[in-house]
């Protein structure tokens, strides 16, 4: 058996069923950059969103034996140097005696799409040419919130697909991309998401998310301008999908649509070293911290102190901070305290696809954790 672990390709994980690793083999280094022991005890949202988790088991189980487990599952997963990887899952949830859920166990391997088969690069292009064709897809809104006043004062579009077949919405881009479509795809949610905006109460600044790849196109500022909505209502949030040579063109493309009143956001600040190089050349008016940092910051003495380097950063640049991913009572409590703006997350408000809920918002309403 331990010639069997330390071979085998594939990852073997075992979680609790308070979500916490028990059993991780020797392969989650390759795949994660973790070493088994610095795992164990830990909660598995550190490789892995569990709300994304959740959604894309949803769906894939939902076509699936549930009892007999599942495979196939595609997700991504943080690596531990920031980059993010997408593997493909298989697993079952264990019980005990009285038939009580006790968890799950399974294995994961790495899926490249750079490396896929014919076959396989026919079936992604095939489907990401549908979704194109037929313009299948909507956007959800995730609220945010001022930490000073409570207020909502803007909300994120978040891309979600009509026929996910288990797929993530990040799997999808990537996926997208190793056929040569991810700008195209990320152009067409750019557009879904500027016409849904149009539905959002008119007080609120509306995030959307471009790769630096998708910033270059040449379709963008005509899309900005002729949106429904006044473009300095836009946050350009800018994401680490791609790697940034030379950033003169970036900024240059960005320089205009300022003078117009966009404004430019760095996503996922402080998850790898593309995110802070974007804060460093590019200057934006938003810097959003990333969840890793986050999760867990009333308790991390390491984490807190990146967060008040973060807000004395932010301070210095004159850029607005936006905690993102908060969960808890106790973090909201931590990141207000060392002095961040704006906050996001499942504790502040889930996202929404009804524009009834978008409505509310104009009143600042909507439930804490729901």
């Amino acid at each position: 058996m331990d010639t069997v672990l330390i071979t085998s390709r594939e990852w073997l994980w075992a979680i609790g069923a308070d979500g916490r690793f028990t059993f991780s083999s020797p392969a989650s280094v390759e795949l994660v950059g973790y070493e088994p022991a610095e795992l164990l005890g830990r909660h598995f949202r550190l490789i892995i969103d569990p709300h994304d988790l959740t959604k894309a088991l949803q769906a894939k189980i939902s076509t699936q034996n549930a009892a007999a487990g599942w495979s196939g599952l595609h997700a991504m997963c943080r690596h531990k140097d920031g980059r993010r990887v997408v593997v493909e899952v298989s697993g079952r949830a264990l019980y005990d005696d009285a038939g009580r859920p006790s968890g799950f166990e399974g294995t994961s391997r790495a899926l490249d799409p750079l490396t896929l088969d014919s076959l396989a690069t026919d079936e992604i292009r095939e489907r990401v040419e549908a979704v194109l064709a037929e313009r299948s897809m909507l956007t959800a809104f995730q609220p945010i919130r001022s930490l000073e006043t409570d207020a909502i004062i803007g909300a994120e579009g978040l891309t979600r697909f009509a026929d996910p077949q288990g797929i993530s919405p990040e799997v999808w881009f990537v996926e997208a991309a190793a056929v040569g479509l991810d700008v195209e795809l990320e152009i067409l949610a750019l557009e879904t998401a500027l016409a849904a905006a149009v539905r959002l109460p008119p007080t609120l600044a509306v995030s959307v998310n471009l790769s630096p790849k998708a910033c270059l196109d040449a379709r963008l500022p005509g899309i900005l301008v002729n949106a429904g909505i006044p473009m300095r209502r836009i946050v350009l949030e800018v994401t680490e999908r791609h790697h940034v040579v030379d950033y003169g063109p970036l900024a240059a493309a960005f320089a205009s649509l300022r003078g117009r009143g966009l404004k430019i956001a760095v996503d996922d600040a402080g998850s790898g070293f593309a995110s802070m190089r974007h804060v460093l050349l590019l200057k934006p008016d938003v810097i959003k911290l990333d969840r890793d940092i986050i999760a867990g910051i009333d308790t991390d003495r390491g984490q807190r102190a990146l967060g008040a380097a973060m807000v004395g950063f932010a301070k210095e640049i004159g850029a607005y901070l936006v905690a993102e991913g908060i969960e808890t009572e106790a973090e909201l409590s931590a990141v207000a305290e060392l002095g961040m703006h704006a906050g996001q997350g499942y504790l502040l408000g889930r996202p929404s696809a009804r524009p009834e809920d978008w409505a509310r918002w104009a009143e600042g309403f909507v439930s804490r954790g729901t």
